[in-house]
């Protein structure tokens, strides 16, 4: 044992026993900053937080777990070496192919093939932390066991993220044996590097945040200042992580590292945060039954967050692997990117990295912090009576509707508000109108005009013509904008091709080209052939955010749905149309959802389109998914 430290105060200690020098064992990796793993594969990982079980999952979550997705579909599109099929589908449906059978099965272009031998993928971690005092009294409280409650507030997850067509390639519970294996030889590591020791602890303890809080931090009568609820007064002997020893590694890891937290502001905030001083932090609770023991004191149980972060690790392992650390980081660790809401920023920013330091493990390359949401305007709260559940959404309006509105209404990174009449406009605006309709007017004068039967290769309609060059320059934009986690701007630089396409045909009339026979029939029949090439793009452009909805648009445009799950992000390159295409039977792809004043709200029902009254809460049950 280090020894042992007295408090002279609510949260500080008045001794620190002394650390032993900075050493590692000789069977653990090399120090973090002298060691850089060297794999022929370097996957892109991206991690939601692993979510909390104490109670459902919540639009705040949701809206974390849609914009991986996002991200991570984005990333499969340019880095395309895993099934695309695997991607599109939640992992309970299809089996993943081994890479082998994947090699065997699949053709590629010269570029994927390359990319394939340089071993990318993409890695999406997702899942739920379900140890710690919360969880115990949230079981008891249902009448169930912590086990129990576990279970069905993590099945509840999946079943969210499977309505919200979010693809995720891993998930991890913590509860998981492999999982907590891990966790027990991490926490070996830093202990015998010198960076645990016992204490005895008295201070403001906040059970929501499960955290000690600094008396300058709470607010009047001691309130956390995120939960508002009063802090109670506890004294522990736990174990603490000697945070305050890796100060100076922090700063100049954030030095060296501009990029590693974004957006710049939380840079700013993290760096505030370390410069003020930073104070060793308790790992575990006597208290607490409910979670991993403490190796060698099982009288002790891991604090959650020396527990739950290492969920982004042990995620690494395959199912039936046996929980090795070395195994895990080899399997793609460092984290390409750790997605969080603000508020466990400091959690992942500053005591993440130092623990991963003392362990000998490189830092994730980039913690993103993004913004609280709100409801006309004000925080959302059961005692507010304004709570936003993302399922009741989904079967109210579909996935691709929720998807856009937040991905493209709330700009990545800040606070972001929620209005269902702006939610009802913006979705009717760019996906009804700028996006559906141009789809179903063009299919529909091709059919009548052209017997639903292209006329020309998409390349030798756009010869001469400025629209190509608009278009190309957007989806340039379009890709720019993804990379740097601007998604807002992603989908309206997508939007965009939609907008230019409605302008060109309004300024074309095409219909009266028609009518007017021989070379202007022709140039009409091209126009409709540069419409629905840019439509074909926006399909491929904008998947990642609205995934559904843009496999109907690929499928009215005669392609399969093995050809839509093996676009990649060079599909958006214009000419992907081919003379004599038959196109398929023009049908709306997103109908527009109809206010209360208008008579109704579209519904969704086996497929069948059908519209009901908007009477409080006997709404109708979501958009149509059209086939």
């Amino acid at each position: 044992m280090a020894g042992r430290a007295l408090l002279s105060s609510h949260n500080s200690l008045s001794a620190i026993a002394t650390f032993s020098s900075v050493c590692r064992p000789t069977n653990r990796l090399a120090p973090y900053h002298f060691r850089r793993l060297r794999r022929l594969a370097e996957p892109f990982v991206l991690t939601t937080p692993l979510y909390y079980v104490n109670a459902p999952p919540h639009m705040g979550s949701a809206y974390t777990t849609i914009a991986a997705d996002a991200i991570a579909r984005f990333q499969a599109l340019v880095r395309p070496i895993n099934s695309k099929a695997a991607r599109g589908r939640p992992p309970e449906v299809e089996k993943r192919k081994t890479r082998g059978e994947r090699e065997t099965k699949e053709s590629f272009s010269p570029i994927v093939l390359h990319q394939r031998l340089l071993g990318k993928n993409v890695i999406f971690i997702t899942g739920t932390d379900e140890h710690g005092e919360k969880i115990a009294t949230a079981a008891e409280a249902n009448g169930r066991n912590p086990k129990e409650h576990c279970d069905a507030v993590s099945e509840a997850y999946k079943m969210l993220w499977k309505e919200l067509d979010v693809a995720y390639d891993k998930f991890i519970r913590t509860t998981d044996p492999r999982h907590e294996g891990i966790v027990e030889e991490f926490y070996s590591r830093v202990f015998s590097n010198g960076d645990i020791y016992r204490a005895d602890y008295e201070g403001l303890y906040c059970i929501n945040c499960e955290e000690y809080k600094d008396e300058k931090e709470l607010l009047e009568n001691n309130c956390c200042p995120m939960h508002l609820k009063p802090c109670a007064l506890r004294k522990e002997d736990n174990y603490f992580f000697a945070l305050s020893k890796y100060q100076k590694l922090l700063e100049e890891h954030l030095m060296n590292n501009s990029n590693f937290v974004k957006p710049t502001f939380r840079l700013n905030e993290v760096q505030g945060w370390i410069k003020s001083g930073l104070k060793d932090f308790s790992i575990s609770r006597s208290s607490v039954e409910w979670g991993i023991p403490v190796p060698n004191d099982e009288k002790q149980t891991i604090y959650v967050w020396f527990d739950a972060l290492l969920g982004y690790v042990s995620a690494l392992l395959d199912e039936d692997a046996h929980p090795s650390l070395e195994k895990a980081v080899d399997a793609g660790w460092p984290a390409s990117l750790h997605l969080i809401g603000k508020d466990i920023l400091r959690f992942h920013a500053v005591y993440w990295p130092a623990m991963l330091m003392s362990a000998g493990i490189n830092p994730p390359k980039m913690v993103f912090g993004h913004g609280f949401l709100t409801k006309d305007g004000l925080k959302m709260g059961k005692t507010l009576g304004n709570t936003l559940e993302p399922k009741d959404l989904v079967d109210r309006f579909g996935s691709d509707a929720v998807r856009y509105f937040f991905l493209r209404e709330v700009e990545f990174g800040n606070d972001g508000d929620f209005s269902e009449d702006r939610f009802i406009n913006i979705n009717n605006a760019h996906l009804a109108n700028t996006i559906g309709n141009l789809l179903n007017r063009t299919l529909g004068l091709l059919k009548k005009n052209c017997q639903s039967t292209l006329a020309f290769d998409s390349d030798s309609a756009a010869e001469g013509n400025m629209f190509k060059d608009t278009v190309e320059k957007l989806v340039k934009k379009a890709k720019d904008y993804y990379e740097n986690l601007s998604l807002s701007s992603a989908c309206d630089s997508v939007l965009e091709i939609g907008n230019t396409g409605n302008l060109y045909i309004d300024e074309r009339a095409p219909w009266s080209l028609f009518k007017q026979g021989g070379s202007s029939y022709e140039t009409a029949a091209k126009d409709l052939v540069l419409i629905l090439e840019a439509l074909r793009i926006i399909a491929v452009a904008l998947s990642p955010v609205a995934p559904s909805l843009c496999f109907r648009i690929y499928s009215q445009l005669g392609f399969s749905k093995d050809q839509f799950e093996a676009t990649t992000w060079a599909d958006t390159k214009w000419g992907g149309l081919k003379v004599g295409s038959v196109m398929a039977e023009p049908k709306p792809v997103f109908a527009r959802i109809e206010t209360e004043k208008e008579g109704g709200v579209v519904a969704k029902t086996g497929g069948v389109q059908q519209t009901s009254k908007v009477q409080g809460k006997n709404r109708g049950q979501g958009l149509p998914q059209a086939a």
